[in-house]
């Protein structure tokens, strides 16, 4: 286990998971519509925090006037559910599609393979990677990918937003990526190498478990339950510490990352509460300001978590472009 760890590591990097391309490329237009639904997501979600900024603002005008910004506001609304709906049929329908054609496609493939295949290999291991992998796989192409791509695309936008509407506190936030950023590469080197390994014992665990079952008569012939059982524990203990490893880095980082980032935020709306005593800046403006903040934050979280999960399915990824 631990040699073919070594001999993989050159090639553990979220990178892989382009192999996934041939299978995403028929369905092209699905993509394309997928993603005109994100746009349309993000889009409305950073406009959203401008409506909130004209009723905050907007308080001593007229009633009529102040109606018409809540009935934007209340537009705003409907286009965001509108947009998350669509987004996540297009995106669902779009894994559910590539993920069967893989398993069909590594099926096919293994059973064409030749009997020193299966000396080598349990066929456990080969049931693992077409039930536990291309799982996996369907986690990042129906979820992961699409949520990814829709917080850069709300943190890019909220930066820029935020630097419109405050340029001295936006220049504070960015100076608070450079320590956002060293715990996720540092940190996600070390997650990206426990992922593959636990699902290394993973697939294991399943192969022991596959072989015993499928000569079971021959293991109680032989009176050898015992230490079969013995076997299997041991590889199931194995899988169970390497995941509780995982777990606890993807922890830490988390826990460093989100505190790094809200701390930050905290620090800005301080100094741009003073702003406003000052009368630097309206309240609808730090309003704006803090909607977008949170965004920011929120965006560099999730992105945080979802990249282990994009290391993990990149790791099956791998896996399985060796077996097609």
């Amino acid at each position: 286990m631990a040699d073919s760890t070594e001999q993989r590591a050159s090639s553990r990097r979220v990178g892989a998971l382009a192999a996934l391309w041939p299978f995403i490329r028929p369905y092209r237009g699905m993509v394309v519509l997928a993603g005109l639904a994100l746009i349309l997501t993000a889009s409305v979600s950073l406009v959203l925090p401008l409506a909130v900024r004209r009723v905050v603002d907007g308080f001593g005008d007229s009633a009529a006037l102040l109606d018409k910004y809540f009935g934007a506001a209340l537009l705003i609304a409907a286009l965001l559910a509108a947009g998350t709906g669509l987004r996540y049929y297009f995106v669902t329908r779009l894994g559910e599609r590539v993920v069967a054609d893989i398993r069909r496609a590594l099926f096919d493939r293994v059973l064409g393979m030749s009997p020193a295949f299966f000396e080598k290999i349990l066929t456990g291991e080969v049931l693992s990677r077409i039930t536990t992998d291309t799982t996996l796989i369907l986690s990042v192409i129906g979820s992961s990918v699409s949520v990814a791509l829709r917080n850069v695309l709300m943190l890019l936008g909220g930066l820029v937003l935020l630097g419109l509407t405050s340029a001295k506190l936006t220049g504070l936030v960015l100076l608070i990526v450079p320590a956002v950023v060293v715990p996720i590469v540092v940190l996600g080197r070390r997650l990206r190498n426990l992922s593959r390994e636990n699902q290394d014992w993973i697939a294991s665990s399943s192969g022991k478990a596959a072989e015993a079952l499928q000569a079971v008569q021959t293991v109680q012939s032989f009176t050898h339950e015992i230490g079969t059982r013995r076997d299997f524990a041991d590889v199931t203990e194995k899988s169970f510490l390497s995941a509780q490893t995982r777990i606890r880095t993807r922890a830490v980082m988390t826990v460093i990352v989100i505190f790094l980032v809200f701390a930050g935020v905290v620090g800005v709306l301080w100094m741009g509460a003073r702003d406003v005593r000052a009368g630097v800046m309206s309240a609808g403006q730090l309003v704006q300001f803090v909607i977008y903040a949170v965004m920011v934050a929120g965006s560099v979280g999730a992105l945080s978590e979802i990249w282990g999960e994009l290391q993990r399915a990149a790791g099956a990824t791998e896996r399985l472009v060796e077996m097609l």
